[in-house]
């Protein structure tokens, strides 16, 4: 199983960061660690020796085939169900790595970064306003992360800069897709610390599909 995720892929996060709004000329891409995978229901221990930890909440798309240089037009067949993952982030590190010019391996990857919820199967994804259940569309979501009963991220997956079957056809340039392989789409505005004791919801439209707490 491969672990991709999405970097810098919504403006508003971008701006909040990076201090710029623009469309990266090509998405930017990282990997996680098999290790870093955290399944639903385990508790997220908050790493003392990695300096700030950061909560981004991102929609998650689980591949379903095997697949090399997929056409764009085609990749909606690749995926079979969405999520909400958090990808957990060692900030001071990121800062640090990237003033450098160094890759973001150690402050995206370590043990537990990639927490996940559970599935939704794709055909799920239906509006609940229309009577005649109108598929709403991966790129047609609303998501949300709360900490302690707060809301402190909202995602609206229209807002991406490169939509899921932009990113799937660009990533299967370079690696093959395998069944199980786990897409982390990219993080809306909002990001900021967790600490020991935190209780996190992600909820996928009406759906809480993730809840853990910090320890």
């Amino acid at each position: 199983m491969k672990i991709f995720a999405i970097g810098m892929n919504y403006a508003a996060h971008n701006r909040e960061l990076h201090n710029f709004v623009k469309r990266p000329d090509e998405p930017v891409i990282f990997t996680k660690a098999d290790s870093a995978l955290l399944k639903p229901g385990r508790p997220f221990f908050v790493p003392d020796h990695l300096g700030r930890i950061d909560y981004e909440a991102e929609v998650v798309v689980r591949i379903c085939r095997l697949g090399k240089n997929i056409p764009e037009r085609f990749a909606y067949r690749y995926y079979d169900a969405v999520t909400i993952g958090i990808d957990f982030t060692a900030r001071d590190l990121q800062k640090k790595a990237s003033e450098a010019g160094q890759p973001w391996t150690i402050c995206k990857g370590f043990d537990g970064s990639a927490a996940i919820g559970e599935w939704v199967p794709k055909e799920n994804l239906y509006t609940e306003q229309s009577a005649e259940g109108e598929y709403s569309g991966i790129q047609r979501l609303r998501f949300h992360l709360d900490i302690n009963g707060q809301t402190v991220q909202e995602g609206y997956t229209s807002d991406m800069l490169y939509n899921v079957d932009e990113i799937i056809a660009y990533i299967s340039k370079f690696f093959t897709l395998k069944t199980g392989d786990l897409l982390y789409t990219g993080t809306p505005a909002g990001v900021g610390p967790v600490h020991i004791g935190d209780h996190l919801e992600g909820w996928l439209e009406e759906r809480k599909v993730l809840e853990l707490n910090c320890r």
